[in-house]
């Protein structure tokens, strides 16, 4: 009999990894709504004409597509097939999708609702994505993205409660991150005073993969682009600008004072420094010309999130897009938005043992069980506890103490309460903390106060 696998890139979650999960999800969405974000769904699958060509070349390939219904191939001929070419042959055998980010569906989701949408609209979702990407450490297939997003205002108030956010969400989980950000317009202004306006794509997608494989690598792409050797000469020392933040904005004015639009992405991340100093972060933020997040659709603002104690790639990231709702028939809406990427959160805290204490915990009480008479009297006793919100449970059998003890500590479980005849003859209940053995006998109302204590 073959032995049972998942794909490559996919993972299962255990009960107490689920709780750990839990808690990140449930953390994320209290600070989307403590900043006044309503939640909303999609379908894990959209058409292909949703989805191709919002995320480049790069990001279509990695699209999963699903194979149409049926006979996929009654479409095709087989002169046709003998081509294999996979794009004309997809065209015919594939009209559905799974997924690839949060932020193009809702665009789609704004354009078909947008009598119903109050703007501007500020939404939450969070939900699985899909990429046929090459699975490695922090990189799967399949992923929870927790998304927030403001459409209908060019504020850039937007952005800078993007940032609180972001600082706020890692300040609560206690993760040291740096925060990161850049704007388009600068990297377009770059692109235009080095002569390689049209480039401007090919530019971006080369240095944004500065921090993975370094300079020289990302020189040699650029060359592979048809960039000239005097451009990429150019770049460098704005590729390795230092300093503070203000200090490479004093600079970039100088390089960037021919290009109208490289002044412009310099003025927006003034406005955002000036207010974020009015509620400084507990988090650095950084200034860093190489990010670029190669998704075509930014258009302003770019963030990225570092952790700063774990060797792992972007733990958050998001940007500015303003005219995403254009290409479905709905020009001139601007957003922005982060993305959490909880898998890589939850791989951080694992690393760096961050979760609160006794949050796998799910049970706090467990009554054991001796036979009928034993549960017919702990019964209505277990329902008032979970009436005043006390986590518990009753061993589904009568069995030895020994099993159940050890099922309780398996489990976790801090607390058992045993009833056998003296308890019944008494009214009372003996209680037992797992963590020092201690017993004592009570009634059914102290024992509220116990477990709470």
């Amino acid at each position: 009999m073959q032995k049972p696998t998942i794909p490559q890139g996919t993972r299962d979650f255990s009960p107490e990894e689920m709780t750990k999960r839990d808690y990140i999800f449930d953390t994320i969405r209290a600070v989307f709504r403590l900043y006044g974000f309503k939640p909303i769904e999609t379908p894990a699958v959209e058409n292909l004409s949703t989805l191709m060509g919002k995320y480049g070349e790069e990001g279509d390939k990695l699209l999963f597509k699903i194979l149409n219904s049926g006979d996929f191939l009654n479409k095709t001929t087989d002169d046709e097939l003998l081509l294999r070419n996979p794009v004309r042959l997809m065209n015919k055998i594939s009209e559905k999708g799974l997924r690839y980010d949060l932020t193009v569906p809702f665009a789609r989701f704004v354009v078909m609702r947008r009598n119903e949408i109050t703007f501007p609209f500020r939404r939450y979702q969070i939900q699985p994505v899909w990429r046929a990407d090459r699975p490695q450490k922090g990189r799967y297939r399949e992923f929870y993205q927790c998304d927030a997003d403001v459409v209908g205002s060019d504020s850039l108030l937007n952005e800078v409660e993007l940032i609180q956010m972001m600082d706020e969400v890692f300040k609560r989980f206690g993760i040291r991150v740096c925060i990161k950000i850049n704007n388009r317009k600068i990297l377009s202004g770059i692109a235009e005073i080095i002569g390689e306006a049209d480039k401007i794509t090919d530019i971006t997608v080369a240095i944004d993969k500065f921090d993975k494989i370094g300079l020289e690598k990302v020189n040699e792409e650029l060359a592979s682009k048809g960039i000239a050797a005097e451009a990429i000469e150019q770049l460098q020392p704005i590729i390795g600008l230092s300093g503070s933040n203000r200090e490479k904005l004093k600079t970039l004015k100088i390089l960037l004072k021919a290009s109208e639009i490289g002044l412009q992405g310099v003025k927006e991340i003034e406005t955002i420094l000036d207010k974020i100093e009015l509620t400084p972060l507990v988090s650095a933020l950084d200034l860093d010309l190489t990010l670029a997040r190669g998704l075509n659709y930014y258009t302003g603002a770019i963030f990225e999130v570092k952790a700063l104690d774990v060797a792992i790639g972007s733990i958050t990231g998001g940007g500015r897009y303003d005219n995403l709702t254009g290409v479905f028939g709905m020009p001139g809406v601007s957003g922005v938005g982060i993305s959490f990427g909880a898998d890589r959160i939850f791989d951080v805290l694992n690393q760096l043992n961050l979760y609160p204490e006794n949050l796998i915990r799910q049970t706090q009480v467990l009554f054991t069980n001796f036979g009928e008479k034993e549960e017919n009297y702990v019964f209505p006793i277990l329902m008032q506890l979970r009436k005043k919100g006390i986590r518990c449970e009753i061993y589904p059998e009568a069995a030895k103490l020994k099993k159940q003890l050890s099922y309780a500590d398996n489990n976790q479980i801090p607390v058992v309460v045993m009833a056998g005849e003296n308890e019944i003859t008494t009214e009372k209940l003996t209680v037992k903390k797992m963590s020092t053995g201690e017993q004592v006998q009570c009634t059914a109302e102290e024992l509220c106060k116990i477990v709470s204590s």
